[in-house]
């Protein structure tokens, strides 16, 4: 199971593509998988034989655990037809591949087993309870209490503190077998925190029934990981959004001049957001803070300026990272932006092309949306929304100094920011920037 981004410790593998006994080529995708960020293809590693599938379609395990068995030998002995259910010890690779039979994997592992290299003794259910005196912003607080929903709800049910457990799984996250023996065990629980659950009984709010009529549909698992990762975005960051509004007249007349042209010589299709990212790294090179992350008491400010862009799907949302945007010209960025959002929807992304992003993008604007709020992309500090760019009229002054109403092609862009490392006054300045940028963007930037 491959790292699809920073902050995953699982997938779901969703479908396999090829079944036991199948001749796969290097490259050739294998299995899907689906994380809050991505539903990807994950092509296989070698050439060879499809030998065993060692996880289940729908099945979550940990990043690093090994799903499957090739044999790069033509001929070699072939696994069970079945999925065996039994987790093999992590890899690097979510597929092994070896040119001998391989020996049987070793005895069940209790779910989400970190790697050897970290190795974890299990804590016996009843003494899970650990002493929690931390605020619950550190990293392996976040971690720990962002289990499942399964396990959100039986914990919500019971009056029990995720936070105040130590669990079995990757990081010591709290697994349904943790909080059910915990519950057994008969232990005191821990009082919920008044932040997380603020109705004054302390409890969460109550599962709403189906009426008559009603359709019942389960979540996908790429929407309940996006639930997931949205709800934890909104319980660690300090959102705050300011609003602007830019004037791209000038960027639509260089367009309309230079696209024709442009699409002969790049053989891509130049749209408004090259400028927007064009002019969004100029701001970050301005304003370092606006691509750092928070660790702990601790202020990253990152090197890269990697641009994540948000990429709607019929299936979810995912977000392609455009690697050192800073070092592209616009037509490079073009044809990057281009190219990632082609495989994005084709779900032929590898797991590198959606990670370590320092700043997002999200175009509500292409649906006719004026403006919006977007949640931090975490551990990101700011998000920046784009509105629809259209005409309105606008007043300006005129040459003889009285003012003058004009039609003009304008956008109201908005910044979500952390406002734990982020002030106000600096996200208001990172905005004017960009707008400063965009409405003087010169003729000779293509």
């Amino acid at each position: 199971m491959p790292q699809m981004g920073e902050s995953i410790a699982e997938g779901t593998l969703s479908k396999w593509l090829k079944k036991v006994g199948d001749e796969v080529k290097r490259d050739e995708p294998i299995f899907e998988i689906s994380t809050d960020k991505v539903d990807a293809e994950i092509p296989a590693p070698v050439a060879g034989v499809l030998a065993e599938i060692l996880v289940k379609e729908g099945e979550t395990v940990a990043v690093q655990t090994v799903v499957a068995r090739l044999e790069t030998e033509k001929g070699a002995a072939i696994g069970k037809g079945e999925p065996s259910g039994k987790s093999a010890p992590p890899a690097t690779s979510g597929v092994v591949a070896s040119s001998e039979p391989k020996p049987a994997p070793p005895a069940p592992q209790r779910e989400g087993t970190p790697a050897p290299a970290q190795p974890r003794q299990p804590t016996p259910a009843p003494a899970i309870a650990a002493s929690h005196t931390g605020n619950g912003n550190s990293f392996e607080d976040r971690v720990r209490t962002k289990s499942s929903p399964l396990v959100r709800k039986i914990a919500a049910e019971h009056g029990v503190n995720i936070a105040s457990l130590q669990g079995t799984g990757i990081a010591g996250r709290v697994t349904k077998r943790d909080i059910i023996g915990f519950i057994d065990s008969g232990a005191p629980a821990s009082p919920l925190p008044a932040s997380r659950f603020p109705l004054p009984s302390g409890h969460a709010l109550p599962i709403p029934e189906p009426w008559a009529g009603d359709v019942v549909e389960p979540m996908s698992k790429m929407r309940a990981l996006i639930s997931d990762h949205m709800v934890a975005s909104r319980h660690t960051s300090a959102h705050v959004t300011s609003f602007i509004e830019i004037d791209f007249t000038r960027v639509a007349r260089i367009r309309a001049k230079k696209r024709a042209e442009f699409e002969a010589a790049t053989g891509q299709k130049l749209t408004y957001m090259p400028f927007i990212i064009k002019a969004v790294t100029q701001g970050i090179q301005a304003f370092p803070i606006m691509n750092s992350s928070v660790a702990g008491t601790n202020i990253i400010y990152r090197k890269q300026i990697n641009i994540g862009i948000a990429v709607a799907l019929e299936w979810g949302l995912i977000v392609p990272v455009i690697k050192h945007a800073d070092d592209l010209s616009l037509s490079g960025i073009t044809r990057v932006l281009n190219d990632l959002a082609a495989r994005a929807r084709a779900k032929k992304l590898s797991p590198e092309e959606v990670q370590e992003g320092t700043f997002t993008i999200t175009n509500p604007g292409v649906f006719g949306s004026l403006m919006g709020t977007p949640i931090i992309n975490q551990p990101q500090v700011a998000i920046l929304g784009v509105g629809a760019i259209e005409k309105r009229p606008k007043v300006l002054p005129g040459a003889d100094g009285e003012d003058t109403i004009a039609i003009r092609t304008c956008a109201y862009f908005s910044i979500s920011f952390d406002h734990r490392v982020i002030d106000g006054a600096i996200a208001d300045q990172f905005l004017a920037f960009v707008k400063k940028t965009i409405e003087s963007f010169p003729e000779t930037g293509l």
